[in-house]
């Protein structure tokens, strides 16, 4: 797979294979995400890796916490207000992935039982969490992050893999350094659910949209 049709054709899966990916292939895909770039040749990024028994306690623990309506205490805060263009953006992706799985603008349940579907990475097999160390400064890491996050991501689909990016995997850190402790001096970022995709699912498969180029584009010459 060449990168143009990678960067085209990738997206966000929402329903998992229960099959387990090889660690070799997990390896092979961040030995090669390491070479994405980053300010001054930092790397700032760690990855932990979590698989087995431990993915199973992170999801329910993760799971236990939405339930109960934990307060979600990132260690980088999402911003409480959007312009009213990219909320619509947003909006609009939520809606096409309740059509897809059928679910009712009331129905209430049904769209508990999605968030704790979403708590549990869609039933992936492998989380890779990012993060960085609490003294690295959050605006330049951040970027270098991002850079490292779609690297991985792109070199999962060319490998027949899918990912999704999820906030939901780091809303409460407290928790994923009690059962991690290498990460207790770790900011962590994001996570990437990761696994075979469930190709006979069409929330896997629903039309994908973006903003047209001259939207977000200013030609200066």
């Amino acid at each position: 797979m060449d990168v143009m049709n990678a960067v085209t054709t990738r997206r966000s899966i929402r329903k998992f294979k229960a099959d387990a990916v090889p660690e070799s292939l997990i390896q092979e895909i961040l030995e090669a995400a390491r070479w994405a770039p980053s300010w001054g040749n930092t790397q700032p990024w760690e990855i932990a890796v979590v698989t087995g028994e431990k993915l199973e306690k992170f999801k329910n623990a993760n799971r236990q916490l939405q339930a109960e309506g934990a307060l979600p205490q990132p260690d980088t805060a999402m911003p409480s207000t959007w312009p009213e263009h990219i909320k619509q953006r947003y909006n609009d992706v939520g809606k096409r992935v309740l059509t897809a799985l059928h679910i009712a603008r009331g129905d209430k349940e049904a769209r508990q039982r999605y968030y704790s579907d979403m708590a549990t990475l869609f039933g992936a097999p492998a989380l890779l969490l990012f993060c960085l160390d609490k003294e690295i400064s959050r605006a330049y890491g951040m970027l270098d992050i991002g850079a490292i996050l779609q690297t991985t991501c792109l070199l999962a689909h060319a490998r027949g893999l899918g990912t999704c990016i999820l906030s939901a995997t780091v809303l409460y850190p407290a928790m994923v350094r009690e059962m991690i402790p290498q990460l207790s001096s770790k900011a962590i970022i994001m996570g990437i659910a990761l696994g075979y995709p469930d190709e006979g699912t069409p929330v896997n498969a629903f039309e994908r949209e973006r903003a047209p180029l001259d939207s977000v584009t200013l030609w200066v010459k």
